[in-house]
């Protein structure tokens, strides 16, 4: 063997052996990774706070005793832009009986999440998750997702995907507080 074939042996050699190892990590980390839970039906909503447009912070314990309709959207979804006038609707209804919204966008820019309220004149709490540590510790995938929580902070109902005013408005009076 000439000298040009075994560094050329000992070059394949060292990326096989780097390759083996980064498949080897791969696979044990996802079955030894850390996994999140997922949320279900019944579990206390995990606690958070962000800051909405205007600078305030809401964090979710802060509405325990009412209802809080929790809705994770964007602004290039398709599905929460039809959803926004139909939930501003039912939030002029419900907001003086005990029913909260907290819109959370996933991690866009405050001029376009502003340009987008202010075109659709929402007067329900906006805030961003700028890091989505919000998302991923509820396990958000697809938008929009919203959550109910009740007013003892357990969650009631999950729903995917986009709703009616009139799933919206029976979905605001299952957490109405009594």
């Amino acid at each position: 063997m000439t000298v040009k074939k075994k560094k050329r042996s000992y070059v394949r050699a060292a990326i096989l052996l780097v390759m083996a190892g980064a498949i080897v990590f791969t696979i044990y980390n996802s079955f030894a990774g850390e996994k999140s839970e997922l949320l279900q039906v019944g579990d206390e909503a995990p606690d958070f706070a962000l800051v909405d447009l205007e600078g305030k912070e809401h964090q979710l314990s802060d509405y325990q005793g009412q209802g809080v309709f929790v809705n994770f959207w964007g602004t290039w979804c398709k599905p929460c832009e039809k959803e926004f006038p139909l939930m501003e609707k039912q939030y002029q209804v419900y907001k003086d009986q005990g029913v909260q919204i907290l819109a959370v966008n996933i991690a866009q820019s405050d001029y376009e999440v502003r340009q987008f309220a202010e075109q659709r004149d929402l007067t329900f709490p906006i805030v961003i998750d700028k890091t989505k540590s919000v998302m991923e510790a509820y396990n958000i995938r697809p938008l929009p997702t919203t959550l109910l929580v009740n007013p003892e902070g357990k969650i009631t109902k999950i729903i995917t995907g986009e709703m009616s005013e009139e799933d919206i408005s029976s979905y605001m009076e299952e957490i109405k507080p009594e």
